[in-house]
């Protein structure tokens, strides 16, 4: 996507890679400041903040020259069935374009990471489902499934962050995507923050470096107890 900003591309070949993806209405630029954040804990990490295809369709008329949000799908005037059903079908260019970084990086979905505010996450959410062997962590800032999984990816550990004052997403939606996880041996974190609103703050990127550096992976955690049990049994 021409718009898209690299924040990050190491001399040497990547080790990770970490995509992010705006809300609707936004732009590349408004992940950029965590994605500075990211750079700075992770130097071998080929970073980009990708732009979303379509124009924002709710911006309110804009001179020729003015900057314009844009979105990943419609959401204007749409119930929830509509509304799972335009994710579905944004769905192979989000995976497209993701596969496209994976290449332009040569980083392989174990060292991927995605982060998503908002309808940026939904997407990411939703790609996991059709692609489950997308990326490693998915990082769901402020948002929500747009229908509730039926299988949680097994070789991905999600993390989501969610403010309890949230008046765009209710953060009811983030305890329930947990409690489905949970119920399916899904791998996550769910955090609802108090006080914070619909917005990645300083106390958001924290946590978020909080998560990816200090929680194991379940199955790798998995991993390492069948191999240990397999040597004291030999």
């Amino acid at each position: 996507m021409p718009d898209s900003i690299v924040i990050q591309q190491p001399a040497l070949p990547a080790q990770q890679l970490m995509v992010l993806h705006h809300g609707e209405g936004g732009s590349a630029r408004h992940m950029e400041p965590l994605g500075r954040r990211l750079a700075a804990h992770f130097p071998q990490a080929f970073i980009v903040s990708v732009q979303a295809p379509y124009r924002y369709d709710a911006a309110a008329p804009q001179p020729a020259d003015a900057e314009v949000g844009g979105q990943w799908y419609p959401t204007q005037d749409i119930d929830d069935d509509q509304h799972a059903a335009h994710v579905a079908q944004a769905v192979p260019a989000f995976v497209h374009n993701l596969r496209y970084w994976q290449t332009q990086s040569g980083v392989g979905p174990d060292a991927t990471a995605i982060f998503g505010f908002a309808q940026g996450a939904t997407m990411a959410l939703e790609a996991a489902q059709v692609e489950p062997a997308l990326a490693a962590r998915i990082i769901v800032l402020s948002s929500r499934y747009a229908q509730l999984p039926v299988s949680a990816p097994e070789k991905t550990t999600l993390h989501f962050i969610h403010g309890k004052v949230d008046t765009v997403v209710h953060y009811r939606h983030c305890v329930a995507a947990a409690e489905r996880l949970v119920g399916l041996g899904g791998d996550l974190t769910a955090d609802v923050i108090p006080f914070l609103a619909h917005d990645v703050t300083d106390e958001v990127m924290d946590l978020v470096l909080e998560r990816l550096t200090g929680h194991i992976p379940k199955h790798q955690w998995e991993e390492v107890q069948k191999a240990a049990a397999q040597q004291q049994g030999s």
